[in-house]
């Protein structure tokens, strides 16, 4: 191997940086990411003003409630919730309802959901975990059909039931069965 023949490291988006991004977009692909992130970020309003001190020029103003201890729990589990939806997406579905129940608990616990600022995005993340779905594999295309021998007579099409159609062919994950005149039409 020469150096004419080397790749260039560090050159444009072929280089570290490059890679990282592709890799990264591949990973996000894969899950609920924006779900997760926005879970994740629902939480840190709730989980911070029950123990805040804020101050308004002179005056300080301490929003500690009765319910800090709960503050803290939905708190933390949005945010648990959010990471477990990005790194085990076959439990979108639960932590999708979790983080929506979650969030709609925050009113009356948390400072009406952290002033909305927590509710909202609480909400947005449970119905983004909820409805998210993983993409379908690419039907594999088979090469080019074998070719009958001259004069041998063509196999008339066989009608086949919908259901037939169903059991011969598994389902991917997240897939509905479609009839075969749909297939025959794509």
């Amino acid at each position: 191997m020469s150096s004419a023949t080397v790749e260039a490291w560090p050159e444009g988006p072929a280089g570290l940086v490059g890679r990282t991004r592709r890799g990264f977009r591949t990973w996000r692909r894969t899950r609920p990411f924006w779900g997760g992130l926005l879970a994740m970020l629902a939480g840190v309003p709730i989980l911070y003003f029950p123990y805040a001190h804020l101050s308004l020029g002179g005056l300080t103003v301490a929003m500690s409630t009765t319910a800090g201890a709960g503050s803290l729990i939905i708190g933390l589990m949005l945010m648990v919730l959010g990471l477990t939806a990005w790194f085990q997406p076959m439990v979108r579905i639960f932590c999708g309802v979790a983080t929506t129940i979650l969030a709609l608990i925050s009113i009356p616990v948390s400072n009406l959901g952290g002033f909305g600022m927590g509710l909202l995005p609480g909400l947005v993340a449970g119905g983004l975990l909820v409805s998210w779905a993983p993409l379908q594999a690419r039907p594999e295309t088979a090469g080019p059909a074998a070719a009958a021998p001259e004069g041998a007579p063509e196999e008339a099409p066989t009608a086949v039931l919908p259901a037939q159609a169903a059991a011969e062919q598994p389902l991917e994950y997240g897939a509905a069965p479609r009839p075969a005149a749909e297939e025959e039409q794509q």
